[in-house]
């Protein structure tokens, strides 16, 4: 007869633990989704902040993916964040997502961005009116494949930045090849400039380059919003894209929008995160240039870094 008079209270009792003991210590089956896009600083430095998630306690998957693609699986939370939105090939598709509300503005980067046409700097003695945009065409045999057709070949990745356009517009005796990623494209610069054989190539900064590879990014007209879609704004007063990229370009961190309520240390760690122009460029060039794997490269910088990630840590929670 006692037992099953408290009965009852013990079950209830035993039910208030487990509330209590939930409500303090949540029990999380769910990953956090890195997104890995195809380029050497992106990766590495994803796996860096994958590295200081789990320091956190949590448990994290990477997914490759394109930056194109990347913007839906934000939006639907299938991956969580991203740590590189270039202002020159992302721009237009970051604002849409956030005048949408698909995504969450997590602040900009110190780092300073730049991505153009670019050249090592022996082409220049070949070529002496460079970095001028109009020497291109005097020289543009310098940069031909050696066919019948004596245009130059302008090498870059799978990324669209309306370069057929700026071709177009500017009149420019080029033709554009494209290769499946950065590490194509370095690939290529890094045997032509043992050859030194002239090449103009996709760059941008920052980037493992500006400290291994002396170059110049090539000065089209300056860049204003206008020239992307006013045909009559520019040089070319019948085509738009008669300019180049932005100079000094900022450098955003985007997430899901579900992310502070899910995991708000995460949430925080993101928004901590601050990259100069220097700790974008190691991560690129100890992945590329000294031939460390996207972990151990992250592992490197973690501790060459040190100070920076534990104050973002130590802030996280805080």
């Amino acid at each position: 007869m006692r037992y099953f008079l408290f009965l009852p209270i013990f079950i209830l009792l035993n039910v208030i633990n487990s509330s209590t003991s939930y409500a303090y210590h949540p029990v999380k089956t769910k990953e956090i989704v890195i997104p890995l896009n195809n380029w050497s600083s992106q990766r590495v430095l994803s796996k860096v902040v994958g590295n200081l998630i789990e320091q956190l306690g949590e448990k994290v998957r990477y997914q490759d993916i394109s930056a194109s693609d990347q913007w839906g699986a934000l939006r639907q939370g299938i991956v969580h964040f991203q740590i590189e939105v270039w202002q020159p090939s992302m721009a237009e598709a970051f604002n849409k997502m956030l005048k949408k509300r698909f995504i969450i503005d997590m602040g900009t980067h110190d780092a300073l961005t730049r991505e153009d046409w670019w050249f090592p700097s022996f082409v220049k003695s070949l070529c002496p009116k460079l970095p001028d945009w109009q020497a291109m065409n005097d020289c543009a045999q310098l940069f031909s494949d050696g066919s019948t057709d004596l245009r130059g070949i302008y090498y870059t990745g799978p990324w669209d930045y309306g370069d057929a356009d700026l071709i177009r517009a500017l009149n420019l005796q080029f033709s554009i090849k494209r290769l499946a990623n950065d590490q194509a494209l370095w690939q290529k610069l890094k045997t032509a400039n043992e050859m030194k054989k002239p090449i103009v190539l996709l760059n941008w900064s920052p980037n493992w380059t500006d400290a291994r590879i002396k170059g110049e990014f090539v000065n089209f007209p300056p860049y204003s919003p206008e020239c992307e879609i006013q045909p009559n704004w520019g040089i070319n007063k019948s085509l738009a894209k008669d300019c180049g990229n932005p100079v000094d370009g900022w450098l955003k961190k985007v997430a899901w929008t579900g992310l502070e309520s899910t995991w708000p240390c995460v949430f925080n760690l993101i928004k901590q995160l601050n990259f100069n122009n220097e700790m974008i460029a190691e991560a690129s060039a100890l992945r590329v240039v000294d031939g460390y794997s996207e972990d151990e490269a992250a592992n490197v910088w973690i501790n060459k870094y040190k100070s920076h990630t534990e104050q973002w840590l130590n802030l996280s929670c805080g």
